[in-house]
């Protein structure tokens, strides 16, 4: 076995690690915070209301 081999086989498990930990974070995330404020941008109601011109 050569050092590319075992750099692959390295890659690979660096690959399931941070595969596992975005999976764990993403079931953390969905459990602690409802999905009505995941999915609300604040930024964007108030950029909203200082667009609002009135005549």
């Amino acid at each position: 076995m050569d050092i590319w081999n075992i750099l692959e086989y390295a890659a690979w498990a660096l690959s399931a690690l941070f595969g596992a930990l975005m999976l764990i974070d993403l079931i953390k995330v969905d459990t602690t915070y409802d999905n009505d404020l995941l999915t609300s941008s604040r930024e964007g109601e108030i950029e909203a209301t200082a667009e609002r011109h009135t005549i």
